[in-house]
């Protein structure tokens, strides 16, 4: 799956595209440029090379006016229906945690992937209108580190929308 803004890129920043985890049903076909869709490189003369995505640890924190915790459970699972890929939430009346593994290229794309998460998907999940007041994002190597030494975010264990 393709994702990309119409709209000019800001000043000093080089053209990209922002990527997410596919469905897998593409893998390894060529898109319209001639790349593989899975990311490794077509070798001959040419054949378009194609930077690699990398897996980025999101944790994605909103908050705003206190909404019914029914409510917000509800709209996190039907996020979690929309969006596939997440791991974990936990909730309260007034603020909840999203965590979940984004593929892109760089920290930029994952991040502003991120970003518009809660936003592209408010209406169709009925979300609270609540704003992003944090975001991490990590590569997988640090993500496992961290855990490797009892610190940072603890595995997203038990899967699923949880309260706080």
């Amino acid at each position: 799956m393709r994702r990309g803004r119409p709209e000019t890129l800001p000043r000093g920043t080089a053209e990209r595209t922002l990527t997410s985890v596919g469905t897998g049903e593409d893998t390894g076909r060529p898109d319209e440029r001639g790349a593989r869709r899975d990311g490794a490189a077509q070798r001959g003369p040419d054949a378009v090379q194609r930077e690699t995505s990398r897996l980025w640890h999101i944790t994605l924190s909103v908050s705003g006016a206190e909404a019914p915790l029914k409510e917000v459970r509800r709209a996190l699972e039907q996020l979690a229906h929309d969006h596939p890929f997440l791991l974990t939430s936990r909730y309260a009346n007034d603020h909840a945690e999203i965590r979940y593994w984004e593929e892109a290229r760089d920290l930029h794309d994952a991040a502003a992937v991120a970003l518009r998460l809660w936003g592209e998907h408010r209406s169709t999940a009925k979300l609270p209108p609540w704003e992003i007041v944090g975001l991490e994002v990590i590569d997988r190597e640090t993500y496992h580190q961290r855990v490797a030494e009892g610190y940072g975010p603890p595995p997203a264990s038990p899967v699923g929308v949880h309260p706080f």
